[in-house]
């Protein structure tokens, strides 16, 4: 104990003399150089543009100088990971794998091309999803934090109407247009030909792991389409069996034998094969290799062909929408709700019908900004978040035009923003309060600055 007391002493004696030194650098001489310290961890001038940069990516703003902004971003996000390990809390690397291949995909689809992003950005494609990792894995641990710190925020009825009525008229919020959908899909048929292909690809890896010619893992980089685990050689953290496919679940829970591969077994995303890694009570480490069957053309134009005959059927009252989509459609998340499409709020569980056009997948969100309310699309088809492709006509149930907030129409929608208000109030309390008991330096020329949480307890040079 009182070796790594010393030890965090002397990192922060090293910083403070590197503090010290560099402003008596030639400017032009400086590559890079310490702007913050907090606590024992200084925050570099590359940090801060690199971070600069996600920022810009990820279409954030800057309400000041970006140096000032993100270099305070910086600073308060170290105080919550520094307490999130005091406090055991982490996020998985599969959560994190994510973000990092949501965010690469919209990067790689707007420069055209790996090679594009590679030259746009001057790092290789390895460099830039590893900042994005560490960029990632920070932002989450932090955000995963901040929730920890805000914990349960009672809410109720009369709590947001007094919210409501404490809000000047010209604070009122203005709320966004929002459409409730409805949608029937139908699943084009995989061809016998193309599952017998993929099969036979992986009875051809089950092989070549036996035979001792390769190993699972060198597979799994190479061949699985599950990107996530396909960088760790197919590795998947330990899970429950209510965090698995239930098909998928059924076999890895009876793998005994870490040396032996699984069978094929056959998922909504795909094939797999597996070998166990390790078991842990109800918990269960392994590895796969997931291989996807591609849709021919022909069996696309089929579902759409289909598709079109039950929206004539609806047209000429055969049955109605919500009939359709209760029997006919192969969208389970909707089926059993008239088709009506909802997210889930992560942090209550309670469930919303409304979307704004953005946050609608941007297939059925170009289709439904040309629908009049009532009207249903043409058959269309998209590829899912799981990589499968559906085919599915939509029908916009109600589209509510932008308008000030009310207390009748837009109950959960001020219910969100009292929640985050009492969120944000219990975040800054936090944040007051470590800045007070935190070491903290920063380079002269920000000291000024405009900062988002003033009290800071800046250490004098």
């Amino acid at each position: 104990m009182n070796n790594h007391k010393l030890s965090d002493k002397i990192v922060t004696l090293l910083l403070l003399l590197v503090c010290s030194l560099l402003p008596s650098m030639a400017q032009d001489n400086v590559i890079d150089r310490v702007e913050w310290v907090v606590g024992d961890k200084a925050i570099l001038r590359s940090d801060i543009e690199q971070a600069i940069e996600f920022w810009i990516e990820n279409d954030q703003k800057f309400d000041g100088d970006p140096y000032c902004v993100v270099g305070e971003d910086l600073a308060v996000q170290q105080l919550f990971i520094h307490q999130a390990g005091l406090d055991s809390i982490y996020v998985t690397e599969a959560d994190v794998m994510k973000q990092v291949d949501n965010t690469l995909s919209r990067m790689l689809a707007r420069a055209g091309s790996k090679e594009k992003l590679e030259e746009y950005l001057e790092k290789s494609y390895t460099q830039i999803r590893d900042a994005y990792y560490e960029y990632f894995e920070k932002t989450m641990l932090t955000e995963k934090m901040k929730n920890h710190v805000i914990g349960d925020v009672k809410v109720s009825p009369a709590l947001v109407r007094k919210f409501y009525n404490s809000l000047p008229d010209d604070s009122i919020p203005f709320v966004p247009s929002q459409v409730e959908v409805q949608i029937i899909t139908q699943k084009p048929e995989i061809e016998f030909e193309e599952i017998e292909r993929i099969k036979s690809e992986l009875r051809g890896f089950t092989d070549r792991i036996n035979n001792g010619e390769t190993s699972f893992s060198t597979l799994a980089l190479l061949y699985s389409e599950d990107k996530g685990s396909a960088r760790q050689g197919g590795e998947l953290d330990f899970m429950g069996r209510a965090e698995l496919a239930p098909e998928f679940a059924s076999v890895a829970f009876n793998l005994t034998d870490p040396n032996k591969v699984s069978k094929i077994v056959e998922t909504e995303f795909g094939f797999h094969i597996i070998q166990l890694i390790e078991k842990r009570g109800d918990r269960i480490k392994v590895r796969h290799i997931l291989r996807t069957p591609q849709v021919s053309q022909k069996s696309i134009d089929m579902k759409l062909a289909r598709l079109d005959s039950i929206r004539e059927d609806i047209d000429s009252a055969r049955f109605t929408f919500e009939e359709g989509a209760s029997i006919i459609s192969d969208d389970k998340d909707t089926r059993s709700n008239n088709g009506v499409m909802f997210y889930t709020n992560q942090e209550d569980g309670t469930s919303n019908s409304k979307f704004e056009l953005q946050d609608l997948p941007v297939e059925i969100a170009s289709v439904v900004e040309r629908l009049k309310v009532g009207e249903i699309s043409r058959p269309f088809s998209m590829v899912q978040r799981n990589g499968t492709t559906v085919c599915a006509i939509v029908k916009l149930k109600s589209r509510t035009e932008a308008h000030k907030a009310n207390m009748r129409e837009d109950y959960d929608y001020l219910k969100q923003l009292y929640t985050q208000k009492v969120g944000d109030e219990k975040v800054a309390k936090w944040i007051k309060k470590k800045q007070k008991s935190t070491y903290v330096r920063i380079n002269k020329e920000y000291r000024d600055g405009k900062f988002a949480y003033p009290d800071w307890n800046f250490i004098e040079e």
